[in-house]
Formats: C-alpha cells, structure tokens, sequence
C-alpha cells in the first residue's frame, strides 16, 4: 500500500484528491497538511510512502519543505504537484531533489502513474521535461530567467510575490533582512526587473502568478 502525506493548502483540493484515491485498492491518503510546520511534525510522527507536495504554500514554500525533506528524509519520495505548468518550476523542482513533477490539469491517470512510478523508486517526468534536461547536461541552457535563479532566490521570489516584506521572508527563512535584501537584488537583476512591481508583472507574463 502506499501511503501519501499530501501537502497543499487548499483544503478542498486535498478532500477532492482524496475522494479520488478512494478508486486505487493501492493507493490511500494517511495524512494531510496545509503549510510547512504541519508537514514536518506529521513526517516525525509516521511513516509515509510519499509526499504528495504543492509549491505554493502559505509562508514558507513547497521548496523550503522540499529541501527540509532531502535533508531530514532523504530517501522518502516526492512529487510536486502543482497549478504551474512544468515549464514553471519542474527544473528547480527536479534540482532540489523531487523525484517527479505534475501540474494539477492533469488526468487522474497520469497523477496515479506518477504515483506508483515515484513510490516504487523511478522518477517521473514528461519528455519535454526531459529534454530540457538532456539539453543542460549537453551544456545547452534554454530556460527562461526564472528558471536560472536558485533555489533560495526561487523562494525568496515567491515570497515576494504573495506581498511579504523583507523583515517578514527573513524572519519566515532564519535569514537577516541584509541577506534577504541581497538576493532580492540579485533576483531582480537576473530578470531584468527593478522592483518588486515590476516582478509582478514578470511573473504574471510567464505565468508564476495568476
């Protein structure tokens, strides 16, 4: 049996997805959480088979959690499951340790294969995902700009995205506010921003946003 924790902070998603895993005779849902903190202390208290997790959390994100996990539990599967598409953040994903990426308008079909794929110790991932993949191994970077930021200037940005001040992001990731002010600036440089208004605008161009 394989048992999910899903991580997402709509709870009307989670009791959908649950409802959904009622047709799987190998699939069940064991726990459910809406942010970091819960995630954690559910992790401590059982056992699970796979995180089933969501990017964009209240607070501290899907990859704050994700790379808690690789340090914690560094064996335990992961699949992102998100609103974005791939394109988005399935590479930053990928790189921070996720063993596979699906976006949530996906058919139930693919998300129960990427399920029992990532559970049994494979990786998922698309064959556009795939290439992009195969392309930066061969030295070939395509992604967008978002896609080259790391992973600590990929939180900070969503952070900032949801309206989150700097003392607020420094004081959710155990950072001062210089350093979160530094990796801002680099962000905004990165993508050809100014301002966190203009980064508004990025993202809602490229779709980090809706």
């Amino acid at each position: 049996m394989i048992d999910l924790l899903i991580v997402d902070d709509h709870a009307i998603f989670r009791l959908g997805l649950q409802r959904l895993m009622l047709d799987e005779s190998d699939i069940r849902v064991a726990g459910q959480a809406s942010n970091f903190a819960q995630a954690l202390e559910l992790l401590q208290q059982c056992r699970f088979s796979l995180v089933l997790l969501d990017i964009n959390l209240e607070g501290r994100s899907g990859l704050d959690l994700l790379a808690s996990l690789r340090i914690r539990w560094p064996r335990l599967p992961v699949l992102v499951l998100s609103m974005y598409p791939e394109t988005q953040y399935a590479l930053v994903a990928i790189r921070e340790g996720a063993n596979g990426y699906v976006a949530k308008d996906s058919e139930p079909t693919e998300l129960m294969g990427a399920i029992r794929l990532v559970a049994g110790g494979g990786q998922y991932v698309s064959s556009g995902l795939a290439s992009q993949i195969h392309q930066q191994g061969r030295g070939i970077d395509m992604r967008p700009p978002h896609q080259r930021l790391t992973t600590r200037e990929h939180q900070i940005m969503l952070m900032l995205l949801k309206g989150m001040s700097l003392t607020h992001i420094g004081e959710e990731m155990l950072i001062s506010v210089k350093t979160v002010s530094t990796h801002r600036a680099h962000l905004l440089e990165k993508l050809g921003v100014s301002s966190t208004a203009e980064l508004v605008l990025y993202a809602v161009r490229n779709g980090l946003i809706h």
